[in-house]
């Protein structure tokens, strides 16, 4: 396993109540896996990713007061008023998703594979070459240690280099915009509600948190980025309490401003030859419609389920037909989402006079047909009943 992230624990963790021995190799040191720093970013998980974090273990050893319900989202443009509303009445849950620090997840799942006996975390050191055969793998490392493997599955960021080494292509879609994320305090409760409000120039996301606190996701045009990393704490303030037009009163920034550069990216493939990708090695999606992070768990979890029959038939774990069956499944549930969230970000980021009006009439026909709304809500929630059948094929906590 290539990458320590997210993506890569989950599936070491999901592989670990079988009898494979498994190693992750991470750049980052062993502390840094550990006590990872805050960086800023909240994630909205769905149920299904809520789901496969239950069953990994990892769910229990997040603090229950930093899992923060998301009860309802709205959705505005521009300068208008009128909003497209999602919650969760069509639903048989509590929730359309929960929020939770991004850093405290990954704490949670570097613990759960500590405690695995098949799992080695390797950390500290990089790849510098990587060769696979239809009979085997092998891996180079930067301590000088060759590693030979069935598999190799790479996690290793929306840049990997081990996609690169493997001489997989990528279509990459930078969006010229960055991501500046931070959290803030409010007079106001939110009561659980999500708004993401598509400003002209600007967007603006304000998700709930615990207490009268929000996470902050201002996406700006990359010239706009220095400036507002650069405001003083004050200013900031009131420009985003301005912005969000004062729905929750004053608001004040709480800890620091991050940025990210905002890069698309979807592989040509996403296995080759004893070699898989997952995570946002195989898919880096735009966060506005938070699907990332929650594509990433629910890859690893398809490329684990397809192990695990591999194993219980008695077939070779990096077999053609095996990682077929993943980058088929994977596909097909990602390639529209992505197509989808890149085409929601360019109408909602283009600001001409035609398309505007276009924008506003998209946000009125979705509040018009209930049908459609109930299904972009479930979808939103990832709370289908085929993943009842999906579930059964998960490691439960040991």
């Amino acid at each position: 396993m290539i990458g320590g992230g997210p993506a890569g624990l989950s599936f070491a963790r999901s592989l670990a109540d079988t009898e494979l021995e498994i190693l992750v190799v991470e750049r980052s040191s062993l502390d840094q896996l550990a006590e990872p720093a805050q960086d800023g970013r909240e994630i909205a998980l769905t149920h299904r990713s809520t789901e496969i974090l239950k069953n990994l273990g990892v769910w229990s050893r997040i603090p229950p007061d930093e899992i923060s319900p998301i009860r309802k989202a709205e959705v505005l443009d521009g300068d208008s008023s009128y909003s497209l509303s999602f919650d969760r009445s069509s639903l048989t849950v509590d929730a359309l998703g929960y929020l939770i620090s991004n850093h405290l997840i990954r704490k949670a799942l570097c613990e759960e594979v500590e405690t695995a006996a098949n799992i080695e975390l390797l950390t500290g050191v990089t790849v510098t070459n990587l060769s696979t055969n239809p009979s085997g793998a092998a891996v180079v490392l930067s301590n000088g240690e060759t590693v030979e493997a069935s598999l190799v599955v790479a996690a290793d960021s929306r840049f990997s280099d081990a996609r690169r080494k493997m001489g997989i292509p990528a279509s990459m879609h930078d969006f010229s915009r960055v991501a500046v994320v931070c959290r803030m305090k409010h007079d106001l409760p939110h009561d659980g509600t999500a708004f993401e409000c598509f400003h002209y120039e600007r967007t603006l996301a304000v998700l709930p948190m615990s207490g009268q606190r929000s996470s902050i996701v201002i996406t700006a045009p990359t010239h706009a980025a220095a400036e507002i990393m650069g405001m003083s704490e004050q200013t900031f303030n009131i420009d985003v309490q301005q912005r969000f037009r004062n729905r929750f009163g004053q608001m004040i920034l709480e800890g620091k401003r991050y940025a990210y550069p905002l890069v698309a990216v979807y592989a040509d493939r996403f296995v080759a030859t004893r070699f898989a990708l997952v995570g946002d090695a195989a898919v880096g999606m735009h966060p506005v419609t938070a699907h990332g992070f929650n594509l990433g768990l629910r890859g690893q979890a398809t490329l684990a389920s397809e192990i695990k029959t591999a194993l219980t038939l008695g077939k070779d774990i990096a077999g053609a037909s095996v990682l077929n069956n993943y980058q088929s499944k994977h596909q097909r549930v990602t390639r529209p989402l992505y197509l989808a969230t890149n085409a929601i970000v360019g109408l909602f980021t283009n600001d001409a006079p035609p398309i505007k009006l276009v924008r506003k009439l998209v946000l009125r026909l979705g509040n018009s047909f209930p049908p459609v709304k109930r299904m972009v809500t479930q979808g939103l929630a990832e709370t289908d009943t085929q993943w009842s059948l999906f579930r059964s094929l998960l490691p439960r906590p040991h």
